[in-house]
This record gives C-alpha cells, sequence and structure tokens, in this order.
C-alpha cells in the first residue's frame, strides 16, 4: 500500500468512527427521550427543579452578648418534606394509610393532591426530622419521596420577634416580612427563589450569575444583647398581666452611641409560625411605626432648652397658681394644686404642666419650636427598621396660638414615636448630641469585607453644661422624689422622669378620661450614663399615675444592668 492509499484509508476510518459515535449517540437519545422519556422526565422534576422552600438559603442573624459571643437569633434549619408524584402514584388510598400511621396527613388534601397527574411535584408534609424520614423512605413506595428541605428558623422563639419580623411568601416571592428581615433583605437575601436549580445544572444555565456576585450578601449581626433582651421582655410582660394593658413597650440602649441594646413590645409572636396569628398588626413594630402622646417625660427637655439659653437657672422661681389661662384655655397641673413661689427643681419633682408652661414663655415661642426640631421631633431618627414614621408636631410648630406651645411643653399635643423620644432624651444623658439609633453593629460579608456600623452624631443639640445640669436634676428627681425617694441607690446615681398623658377622644379635640399611656425614662449612672431606658403601657387597668405602674420594673432593669455589665459604683 503507498502513502497516498494509506491516507484514504486513515481517513475513511476516521470518518467511520464519527459515523458509528452519531448513531450510537443518537439511539442513546432516542432511548432517554422517548422510550425512557417519562422515567427520566420524573428524575429530571425531582433533581433539577424544586420548589423553594425545599432548599431555601438567606443569610444568619445573630445576636451578639457581652464579650463578643454571637448567639443566633435567625438561621437556616435542616430537614425532610414527604413529597408524591402522582404522574406515577397508584393506590392512593393504600398509600395515605400507609403514610398517616407514620405522620399525621389530612386525607381530603393527600387525595386532592394525588389527583394532579399533571404535577409530579406534591407536598404532603415538610420540616420532619430524620427518623421520620426514614419510615416513609422504608415504605419504599414508587411515586412517594423523601427530599432534603432547609426553611428560616429561629431558635429563641418569640425573643425579639417584633424586630426581627420574619421569613414568608410576598406574592411568589419568599423574602423578608417586617422588621430586620425584611429591612435588610437585600444583605440577607440570596437571589431568586422561585426555582431551585442544582449547582451542576447552574454552572451551564447561569454561567455569568456564577462568575459575578453581589458583595453586599452576608449575615448580620445585632447590637441586641439576648440577655438584656429577655430580661426586658420577661418586665414587659409581667407588667402587662399585672395591669392588662392593651400593649407594654421598651428599649435599652447606649445614650453616647445610639446602639439599642433591647427593644420591645408586648404582646408578640412566634416567628416560626407566624400564619397562627390573625391579626397581622402584632408583626408591626410600634416604637418605630406607632406615635403617643408621651406626657411629662418631655419636662425635662423643655427645661434644658430653657436652661441652654440661659432664659432660667436651676434656682430661678416661679410662683404656681396650680393653673394658667392661655387664649381663653385653663391648664392645671395633674392634681390641680398650686404650691406657691417654688425653684425650677419643682416643676421637675411635682411634674408640674404649670412649671413647664412658664419654661416654654421664658424661652419664647420660636426659639422652643427650633428645639422641639433639634431634638429630632417630628422626623425620623433613621434607625435601620422599615416604616419609621414622622413624629406630629404640627400644631406646636404652625398655629398662631401659644396654647399649642404650652401643651407641647408638658407632653400633650404633640405625638412622637417611642424611639424618637428616646433619641430626645439622650440628650441629657451624653453631653446634649443627638444620634442615630442603630440596631446593626456588623453586617459580615460574604467573600468580602465585614462592615461595621459606627455610632453618627446628627448634631449637638444643648450645651454639655446644660446637659450635666439637667443630670443632676434629673437625680435629685430619682433620690428625693419618686415615690417618696425610696428607690435612692446608696452606691450609684440614677436619673428618672415620670410621665402620664390622655388619649384623645377618637374624632374630637378633647381627651378620655380614664384612658392614659404611662411613659418612664431614666439612665444611670447619672452622671457618666452607661445605657438610657424608656418604658411605656398603653391603657393600663386599675393605676392612676406611670410612678405607680413604672417606677419598680425601672429599678429592677437598672439594677440588673449594672450589676450585668459591671458598671463600678459612681456615689
Amino acid at each position: 500500500m503507498n502513502i497516498k492509499d494509506g491516507f484514504k484509508f486513515r481517513v475513511r476510518l476516521i470518518y467511520f468512527s464519527f459515523f458509528l459515535f452519531g448513531a450510537v449517540l443518537l439511539t442513546r437519545l432516542f432511548f432517554i427521550q422517548v422510550v425512557k422519556g417519562e422515567h427520566y422526565e420524573n428524575l429530571a422534576n425531582r433533581q433539577y427543579v424544586a420548589l423553594s422552600a425545599v432548599n431555601f438559603d438567606r443569610g444568619n442573624i445573630y445576636f451578639s452578648e457581652k464579650g463578643e459571643k454571637l448567639i443566633s437569633a435567625a438561621a437556616i434549619k435542616k430537614g425532610f418534606q414527604a413529597v408524591i408524584n402522582p404522574k406515577i402514584l397508584e393506590n392512593h388510598e393504600d398509600v395515605y394509610q400507609k403514610l398517616s400511621g407514620i405522620i399525621p396527613v389530612d386525607k381530603e388534601d393527600f387525595l386532592k393532591r394525588a389527583q394532579k397527574k399533571d404535577d409530579p411535584y406534591e407536598i404532603v408534609a415538610n420540616r420532619l426530622d430524620n427518623d421520620t424520614a426514614k419510615k416513609i423512605s422504608d415504605l419504599k413506595i414508587n411515586g412517594l419521596d423523601v427530599y432534603g428541605e432547609t426553611w428560616r428558623y429561629y431558635p429563641a422563639g418569640n425573643l425579639a420577634s417584633r424586630l426581627l419580623g420574619f421569613v414568608g411568601y410576598k406574592g411568589d416571592e419568599l423574602v423578608g416580612r417586617y422588621g430586620l428581615e425584611e429591612y435588610y433583605e437585600p444583605i440577607l437575601g440570596r437571589g431568586d427563589e422561585n426555582l431551585f436549580i442544582n449547582s451542576f445544572a447552574e454552572i451551564f444555565t447561569d454561567i455569568k450569575k456564577n462568575l459575578t456576585s453581589d458583595p453586599k450578601k452576608g449575615d448580620i449581626v445585632l447590637t441586641i444583647n439576648p440577655a438584656v433582651q429577655s430580661m426586658l421582655e420577661k418586665t414587659l410582660e409581667k407588667i402587662s398581666e399585672k395591669y392588662e394593658t392593651e400593649m407594654a413597650g421598651g428599649l435599652i440602649m447606649d445614650p453616647k452611641t445610639g446602639e439599642i441594646l433591647a427593644m420591645a413590645v408586648k404582646p408578640d409572636f412566634n416567628p416560626n409560625s407566624y400564619s397562627e396569628n390573625e391579626d397581622i398588626s402584632i408583626f408591626t413594630n410600634p416604637i418605630v411605626e406607632n406615635i403617643f402622646e408621651m406626657g411629662s417625660i418631655m419636662k425635662p427637655l423643655t427645661l434644658a432648652a430653657a436652661l441652654d439659653q440661659g432664659k432660667i437657672t436651676a434656682e430661678t422661681k416661679y410662683d404656681d397658681k396650680g393653673y394658667v389661662y392661655i387664649d381663653g384655655a385653663r391648664i392645671g397641673n395633674y392634681d390641680g394644686k398650686g404650691r406657691g413661689v417654688v425653684p425650677m427643681q419643682e416643676i421637675l419633682n411635682n411634674s408640674l404642666n404649670t412649671g413647664a408652661i412658664f419654661a416654654m414663655r421664658q424661652l419664647g415661642k420660636e426659639e422652643f419650636r427650633k428645639y422641639l426640631i433639634n431634638y429630632g421631633f417630628g422626623g425620623k431618627t433613621g434607625i435601620d427598621l422599615p416604616n419609621e414614621v414622622n413624629g406630629k408636631i404640627s400644631s406646636a410648630l404652625e398655629s398662631p396660638r401659644e396654647i399649642e406651645c404650652a401643651t407641647a411643653s408638658f407632653g400633650q399635643g404633640i405625638a412622637v414615636t417611642p424611639i424618637e423620644m428616646a433619641s430626645a432624651l439622650s440628650t441629657l444623658a451624653n453631653g446634649g448630641f443627638l444620634m442615630r439609633p442603630y440596631v446593626v453593629k456588623e453586617i459580615k460579608v460574604k467573600g468580602g469585607a465585614d462592615i461595621k456600623t459606627e455610632p453618627k452624631t446628627i448634631r449637638q443639640v444643648l450645651k454639655k453644661e446644660t446637659s450635666e445640669e439637667m443630670s443632676g436634676m434629673l437625680v435629685k428627681v430619682f433620690d428625693e422624689a419618686l415615690m417618696g425617694g425610696i428607690y435612692k441607690m446608696e452606691r450609684y446615681t440614677v436619673a428618672a422622669k415620670t410621665g402620664t398623658a390622655q388619649f384623645n377622644i377618637e374624632g374630637e379635640s378633647g381627651y378620655q378620661e380614664s384612658e392614659y399611656i404611662h411613659t418612664f425614662f431614666g439612665y444611670a449612672p447619672g452622671y457618666d450614663a452607661k445605657f438610657l431606658t424608656l418604658l411605656f403601657l398603653v391603657k393600663p387597668q386599675g393605676v392612676r399615675y406611670a410612678s405607680n405602674s413604672l417606677s419598680e420594673p425601672f429599678v429592677n432593669i437598672t439594677k440588673f444592668l449594672l450589676n450585668y455589665y459591671d458598671i463600678p459604683p459612681d456615689r
């Protein structure tokens, strides 16, 4: 055989090899797509695409304990689900009997799903443990399978539920709903949850997605301390039960940084079973989403503004007749009594409405309005939680009359969120600075550098000297005036003030005689505050004043915090 013939032979051999390979490939494709098409279609339906709930993924949320130890607040939990393929499932009644012997199954629902011949994937039970999944698998029923499943899980149950929110469906998407889950959806979410595609197939179906990633995806670490949060929630629950309140709420924050250590509202819910709640209002967070007229805890802010401008001093006196007429209306003290000529300290000690009005008048309406705005009232604090609302102070800002500023001076006629009020009150405890409150201290970025939250000063509202002087006056309130001084601490200074405000008559301009909101704020140590606590009760029953309902709970919280954080005595 010459060289030319040898070359032709090799070419023919190559052509024949290609032809033979093609014939084998076509035969195999025919076998897969036609002869065994239904079998492989079922396999594909099982392995390639499944409902999002099966292989759900999401970033974690962590509480942070003292010492930077992280505790899971929201995570992904693994288990199993039982699935039927109606295309191949036979003997429906028999399958139901065997399955219901292992797990509770609604017969009507099961048989209805089993009739869906065009759907190869019907979930009949989920969130099963290993032992249960094995028992179902051991039945070895064609068309009944067990698959791995993941879902959002909240290990602490109700703890901080109004703050955390939950993960649920919004239309066809499984996303964060309410609270931190909603606010940080761009960080916690993991893209398209409508379909799960196995990792091998995903390489070919969306190469670009695998080559690029969002640098902001990750986990979040909260400022919330679970021990402090738990203590606050137990306290609120106890008060709420005792006084049959419509709502009880509170927060604890570091006034120097704006860091929220605890935030709670009762009643609350379990995010692991949120669907059991018919009233969706329980999912909201009233501390940022509701406004209230918060009463006499406003008085220290009014006095601070007048002190700051040099219009009064702690020694300034006024003649308290027990009432004052403004724009034709009579405004009196809570008990209608006059105290005669008294210094500014008595305005706080005895919570005198006439005294707050006196301080506002010394300052003047226009200057008083400027301080309202500088305290942050009427705006948003910028806290990293969804649906924050503005306080309503337009009556005090816009009315040509004096009476709106007069009532605002002691906390009525203007309505603000609890977080607004706590932020404003922090100026008394931190040297006069309005700080942005926050609940996430760090974002642990997936594949990138972690992002830490830095405290943010919005503005300086009061001089440092004003803040210190007001702290001294509030320490005297706690030591001498609050319940006759019975709570004075031998080794610590504590600054505090109570508030009791009436609720508006709906649709009218007056106030209800028997419906109140109780408020209480305080900070410790009084001259170097490490934490500020704000508590409120909505419509407590059987108790008239906040000093009676909230003094003891506040003191118990304060003692716990001083001990827990090992804060050294300051007296």
